[in-house]
């Protein structure tokens, strides 16, 4: 396991949908306006490794001795245009498109697209064959796709593992919209490990829900696609890490870590925590 392998990983995955794209493009051609986020987490001797591409975003909560906290510490980057630096990013990449990132309805978009400047797919922003009809006028460009504007390529943070290291939470923008790094820790942190993942989603949506004053029970009731007007989607996975094998991990050759996750998802979003050996249940 390495930085280069888990590269490698992302190119295959979007080389895989690439081709898929190409074979489908005649009889589905807005397959290539199709894309998504992808955050990735290995652990592996100790190790953990964090993945990204898009607006997904993990957080680690580790404990404090002195105080008995647990503090959320954000692991990913995201590629976000409403980050003035993935902005920035962009605007050097093409000095010579001055709408290479728009202000639309007080939301900045990648070409008033898209908001996320890295994904798998999406290919109707990489690659010129696959901006043309039959592809939707909406997502087609006005002047030609000289080169790529999305990139496939994830950023990756390593991490060595302590003992005082409780848990990580893999999640998709729509929890983080409505809840901070330290609240979704705190909520993991302050109930039974059970059901986590889709206590964090039913606190979201309560958020949500709050800030449309409406009731969390009327909230349920709307049709998933219209909810869409309401809340982004929403993907969790939260990872709980045995301290006691955490600790062993620097003199044990080889995966040690022993992990337990919990997953629920509104629309799926690529999110893979994994660790080998494992002994995980699901909740």
């Amino acid at each position: 396991m390495s930085v280069d392998v888990i590269r490698k990983a992302y190119q295959a995955t979007e080389e895989g949908f690439l081709s898929l794209v190409t074979k489908q493009w005649p009889m589905k051609p807005q397959i290539a306006a199709v894309g998504s986020c992808c955050l990735v987490g290995v652990i592996c001797g100790g190790t953990l490794y964090v993945a990204n591409l898009g607006d997904s975003r993990a957080v680690l909560g580790r404990a404090v001795k002195a105080t008995g906290e647990v503090l959320a510490i954000q692991l990913s980057a995201e590629h976000n245009v409403c980050i003035e630096s993935v902005r920035q990013e962009l605007q050097s990449l093409h000095p010579d498109d001055s709408q290479i990132v728009v202000l639309k309805h007080n939301v900045w978009r990648v070409k008033g697209l898209i908001q996320v400047s890295r994904s798998i797919g999406d290919v109707y922003l990489k690659k010129a064959e696959f901006n043309r009809e039959p592809l939707y006028s909406k997502f087609r460009l006005r002047e030609p796709l000289k080169r790529p504007i999305l990139s496939a390529d994830p950023s990756i943070s390593v991490h060595q593992l302590q003992p005082h290291d409780q848990f990580v939470i893999f999640a998709s923008d729509g929890l983080w919209e409505h809840l901070s790094n330290q609240e979704a820790v705190d909520i993991v942190q302050n109930h039974p490990r059970s059901g986590s993942a889709r206590r964090l989603v039913k606190t979201a949506l309560k958020e949500a829900a709050n800030k449309r004053e409406m009731r969390y029970s009327d909230l349920k009731k709307i049709d998933r696609g219209v909810r869409r007007h309401f809340h982004d989607d929403i993907t969790v996975i939260v990872v709980f890490l045995d301290s006691n094998l955490v600790s062993g991990a620097s003199s044990v050759k080889g995966p040690n870590l022993s992990v337990k996750g919990g997953g629920v998802s509104l629309r799926p979003n690529i999110l893979a925590p994994c660790a080998t050996p494992t002994e995980a249940g699901s909740t």
